[in-house]
């Protein structure tokens, strides 16, 4: 098990998530065929070379997934209960096709449940491509429900 449980975390802390993706074509498409997303900016080449952006971007939500992805293994693999929300999502740049996204994330906020045995993280989540100077292209706060060691077995 990779993740952290909620003792693990210090406010104010940020962790570099290792893992990295560079995003492809099929991504793109998969993930807009995937969620009936058929909107022309993320698959019509010819639509979107006459757009602001010059080339299809990729879908905003497959970004989100994707550093939300980058994330698990560092944070909440195999120690949460439950993802509670997601929040204030920015999308400050676009991600194109071949961009590789790199993520981090800053404990913004820790708290005990009520009956003492588990406890709430939130995290800002920073996406960048790094291919692009490190730009970031989507930011939001990520918050989980995660066990505490001593109850993880109950």
């Amino acid at each position: 098990m990779a993740g952290r449980y909620y003792e693990g975390f210090e406010v104010g802390e940020t962790i570099e998530h290792e893992k990295r993706r560079t995003v492809s074509e099929a991504d793109n498409q998969q993930f807009c065929d995937m969620t009936m997303n058929q909107q022309p900016l993320h698959l019509d080449a010819e639509f979107a070379a006459d757009t602001q952006f010059g080339e299809r971007v990729v879908n905003g939500l497959y970004t989100l997934s994707l550093a939300v992805g980058l994330t698990i293994p560092d944070t909440t693999d195999g120690t949460i209960v439950a993802n509670l929300s997601y929040d204030d999502v920015e999308h400050p740049a676009p991600v194109f096709h071949g961009d590789t996204i790199r993520a981090q994330s800053t404990v913004t906020d820790k708290r005990e449940t009520s009956d003492g045995e588990r406890g709430v993280v939130t995290y800002r989540v920073e996406a960048f491509a790094v291919n692009r100077d490190d730009e970031l292209v989507c930011e939001f706060d990520r918050t989980a429900l995660h066990h505490k060691r001593e109850h993880a077995a109950d």
